[in-house]
């Protein structure tokens, strides 16, 4: 079966999960911080799971954004990895 041509960062060969619930209220309660990041992420994050790694990420970096924001980048390379379509 033949995938559909996913454009941007839905381009992954990732397992992908339903979301319940409106996305945009979800990603409108996101930390401003963790919004700015996500905006220039390469893969198409799911609120609860990007928030589930930034607080895990701020915890490691006691509290420092931008370290946490590393942390995040980190993550979504070794995701990437793993991604054999690339993006």
């Amino acid at each position: 079966m033949k995938r559909p041509n996913r454009q941007g960062n839905a381009r992954s060969s990732l397992k992908r999960k339903t979301r319940t619930g409106d996305p945009m209220v979800a990603y409108d309660r996101l930390p401003a911080e963790l919004r700015s990041w996500l905006a220039q992420a390469v893969l198409p994050w799911s609120v609860r799971s990007v928030f589930k790694a930034w607080r895990h990420a701020l915890h490691r970096s006691g509290g420092d954004v931008e370290a946490a924001k590393r942390d995040l980048a980190r993550i979504e390379r070794t995701l990437l990895k793993r991604d054999h379509i690339g993006v």
